[in-house]
């Protein structure tokens, strides 16, 4: 693959994670969507990484933003636990 190309791989599928994400919130859950919320962290992250790796960090910092905003109540959740611990 060309350099070029190659970077687009992650990019493609940081959106279909994007999408995902998304379609997944406007479905009704029992457990208010924890599961999949790991499942999509655990599948995100390396995701993410590899994005970073082959495009840069400003656009790896963009797609943390953007999954973030998808995953808010994980990342609230993880910052008071870090808080407490710090406390």
């Amino acid at each position: 693959m060309t350099g070029s190309a190659a970077a687009l791989l992650p990019l493609a599928l940081s959106l279909v994670w994007l999408i995902a994400a998304n379609v997944i919130a406007m479905f009704p859950s029992r457990d208010k969507h924890w599961r999949v919320a790991y499942v999509l962290i655990a599948v995100g992250v390396p995701i993410l990484g590899w994005a970073t790796w082959e495009s840069g960090p400003v656009v790896g910092l963009l797609l943390l933003a953007a999954g973030a905003s998808i995953l808010r109540w994980p990342v609230v959740f993880f910052w008071r636990w870090l808080r407490r611990q710090a406390g």
